[in-house]
Parts: C-alpha cells; structure tokens; sequence
C-alpha cells in the first residue's frame, strides 16, 4: 500500500474541520457528533500524512526475512575469511618458533611446555571410543498445518537442548567434545537463533550431532540422569522429536578457535 501527501490534501482536512467547528446560527442545538466527526476527520489526515511520510513511496509491511537471510550468510562468509587468515598467521607463528627454538634455549622449554598440554587443552585431534548423540527438530506435515494445542515452538530443537546434552557429557568425563564435527571446550558457547545454532560464530542447522570421547557407560549414565535430557525425551515422546543415542569410536578434530584469553582466575 503506498500513501500520498501534499498540500492539497492538508488543505481539505483543515477546511472540513473548521467548517465542522463554526458557530451554528441561533437555535440549532450543536450535537456531540457535529464536534467530533471533525476532529476524528482531522486526527485520520494527520495520520495519512504522517504515514506517507514514513513510508517514503515503500509498503511498511514489507517481509525483510529474505535481507536478515542474506546478511547471515555475509557475515558467514566473512567469518569464514577472517578464520582462514588466522590460520595462516598461526602457522607462521609456529614455523617461526619453531626456527627459533633451534637456536634458542629458553624458546625450546616453552615450546616443549606448550606441547605437553596441547592435548589436555583441545589444540590436538583425539580419537577413542564414546557416545553419539543427534537432536532433530520434529517433522512437518505435508499441508504444513499443527496439530491441535501445538506451537512451532514445541516442534524445534532449542538451545537448552543442546545445553542439557552438552553439560551430561562434561558430567559423565568426556575427555573431548564436538558439536556438528567442531571441537568445543568447557568454555565453548552454544547460542541458537530460531531453529539454528550459533557456534564459534557459524551457523548450523539441524539435525544437531554432539560426538563424546569417554567411557561410553559413563557419558550414557549420566546423560539417563540428566534433568534437561529428560526433559527433552518427554518432547520426544509427545511432539515426535528426534533423539538419538549410540556408541561409537569417535575421532574429535583439534580445536581451530582462537586462544586468546579475556580474563582468568588463578586458581584456589
């Protein structure tokens, strides 16, 4: 819907509203309506006006999911380059400590202490055997129609989900952890927006695979007694979600995020 404005249309509304508001002659008794039809006439060319206005010649109601859709994938792509370079520049740092630990004793100990906890830390693939498991949104119907008293809401995989999964398996001693084959850490964040998840600045759509190195009666213990994965199966049974739980030996990528602390604790 576009809108007009101008003078013209100003001066009608103005003309209508001070005719409606002149003094009647002498006997004619004035009724509420004849007082507000000019005012109401008047607010509603205000609004008119002020909506043109707004909209600039465009539809307010215009649907900008395919303008969110596309600026996702931007910034997708820029994250993607910005991870490629630090790539590089990590490599570079490496063959440069690496020629100077040649030559250079006390860079030769750092190094060798570096690589000792590179494994403990998640900076070195590792493989063993563990749990799978996988959270899938529910299906949808061919007509797309809800069953009665359901919400999309009920239908999707949400962030506690993932959560509640994530944090059983750290419970249950997963010594390694990936979420759709990217190494996370304890300090790993998992965001979702909408249906999708939100991981070391990628976006991922389900289904949502977790993989945990461990002892896999462990990891699958306490995934039984977690709380949220409880919840979450409860879903399952009602909504027709997907869950899926199987051992496996697993190979865990190394960890490709950056290393840079913004703040730490020592220890007491």
């Amino acid at each position: 819907m576009e809108y007009t404005s101008g003078a013209a249309s100003w001066r009608k509304a103005f003309l209508r509203a001070g005719v409606g508001l002149l003094p009647r002659r002498r006997g004619t008794r004035r009724t509420a309506w004849s007082v507000g039809v000019p005012l109401i006439a008047l607010s509603a060319g205000l609004l008119f006006t002020t909506t043109a206005t707004t909209a600039g010649g465009t539809s307010l109601r215009e649907d900008r999911r395919p303008q969110l859709a596309q600026l996702l994938e931007e910034r997708k792509q820029q994250v993607a380059a910005t991870e490629d370079e630090a790539a590089a520049l990590r490599a570079e740092v490496e063959r440069q400590t690496e020629a100077l630990a040649g030559s250079d004793a006390p860079i030769a100990t750092q190094r060798d202490r570096a690589a000792a906890v590179r494994q403990a830390a998640g900076f070195t693939a590792l493989a063993g055997p563990g749990v799978i498991v996988s959270l899938d949104d529910a299906p949808t119907s061919a007509d797309g129609a809800l069953p009665a008293g359901v919400s999309n809401d009920d239908l999707v995989v949400h962030q506690q989900d993932v959560q509640a999964v994530v944090n059983a398996l750290w419970a249950g001693g997963a010594e390694a952890m990936s979420i759709m084959d990217v190494r996370v850490l304890t300090t790993s964040a998992v965001r979702c927006v909408g249906n999708t998840l939100l991981l070391h600045g990628n976006v991922y759509s389900p289904p949502f695979v977790i993989k945990a190195i461990g002892d896999p009666v462990k990891l699958r213990n306490a995934l039984a007694a977690s709380e949220g994965v409880g919840n979450f199966k409860n879903a399952v049974a009602h909504y027709k979600l997907g869950y899926r739980e199987t051992v496996a030996d697993i190979t865990v990528p190394a960890f490709e995020g950056s290393s840079t602390l913004r703040s730490a604790e020592v220890p007491r």
